[in-house]
């Protein structure tokens, strides 16, 4: 009886080791659904070191990818309209609106691709333990990377809708990198009203991006070695506010992005320093390849950010 007890224990210890991952695989793909096919409304806190800022979000979903607007409370006034495929940045203080075609459809709390099994091959992917947030009760998931090319993150979702309701990343010490936290969240109908833009834009300087697709290799660029477990996701011309139009590839795991811009270094008033830096956080890295300016950015470790910049090529077709 002992040995048959032993026995079943360890197959039910087995089984359930077996169904975590499917389990786990099965929140993520429920959080997928939620952020795109609910329309909600509420106010949610980013934070990225002893930085702060809180927004206003409101989207109505709909077959089209849905209409989405948010409302930047702190700081200089921003308000965003996005849809599937375009962003406008509305600046009321300069009025100015900003428009570009939507390259990377990632935001907050809609983070997650679409192919959520692409994510085993990257990451280690657990059930985490349970929270309350915002007056919802919150299952988890935690994506631990495989390597060091990438950031690790936890997920809190609605348990009963999957709606993602807190994200954070975190680097290979466990500290936090940035922390998306909603601190209120209505979800339900949202009156079309409420994703127009309340500013009307008359007579204001639009930039626009002009984003256009485009083939680089064609002109001699190329990554020379890829980022295992990264691919290139798009790849374009755009404007940068007046400057000339700047190359870009941007490469994804699905989770973390990261964009190679390549301009020409001719007629650039700014002084160019080569090497590493960060804005918040994103990682750059900066290089000259051929009498062009080779920028790398990335919500990614400085390691994958740098080993991107160092592989991009020229050669003369």
């Amino acid at each position: 009886m002992n040995r048959a007890l032993g026995i079943a224990m360890l197959l039910c210890c087995g089984l359930a080791q077996a169904q975590a991952p499917a389990d786990a695989m099965t929140l993520l793909r429920r959080i997928y659904e939620a952020t795109e096919k609910l329309s909600y409304t509420g106010s949610f806190v980013y934070q990225q070191g002893a930085r702060t800022e809180t927004s206003r979000i409101t989207r109505l979903a709909g077959p089209g990818g849905g209409v989405e607007r948010v409302e930047v409370l702190d700081g200089t006034p921003r308000e965003i309209i996005r849809t599937r495929d375009t962003v406008r940045c509305y600046l009321p203080e300069s009025q100015t609106l900003k428009v570009e075609r939507r390259t990377d459809a990632r935001a907050f709390p809609a983070l997650l691709p679409e192919r959520i099994s692409d994510l085993a091959r990257s990451y280690t992917i657990t059930r985490g333990e349970p929270l309350r947030i915002a007056g919802f009760e919150c299952e988890s998931v935690t994506l631990t990377p495989k390597d060091e090319l990438r950031y690790g993150y936890n997920l809190w979702a609605d348990a009963n809708t999957g709606m993602l309701l807190k994200a954070r990343t975190f680097n290979h010490k466990g500290e936090t990198v940035e922390q998306f936290s909603f601190a209120q969240l209505a979800i339900g109908n949202v009156p079309r009203e409420r994703v127009k833009p309340r500013h009307l834009a008359r007579n204001w300087h639009v930039e626009d991006a002009a984003v256009a697709p485009a083939n680089l290799g064609r002109s001699g660029w190329t990554v020379g070695a890829e980022l295992p477990g990264f691919r290139k996701i798009i790849e374009v011309t755009r404007r940068l506010g007046e400057a000339r139009p700047v190359g870009q590839m941007v490469y994804s795991d699905g989770l973390a992005a990261v964009s190679v811009f390549i301009e020409p270094a001719a007629g650039r008033a700014e002084i160019v320093r080569p090497g590493p830096s960060s804005l918040g956080a994103f990682q750059i890295y900066t290089r000259e390849v051929a009498n062009h300016i080779v920028t790398v950015v990335g919500e990614a470790p400085a390691v994958s950010v740098e080993r991107i910049a160092t592989a991009v090529e020229y050669k003369r077709p």
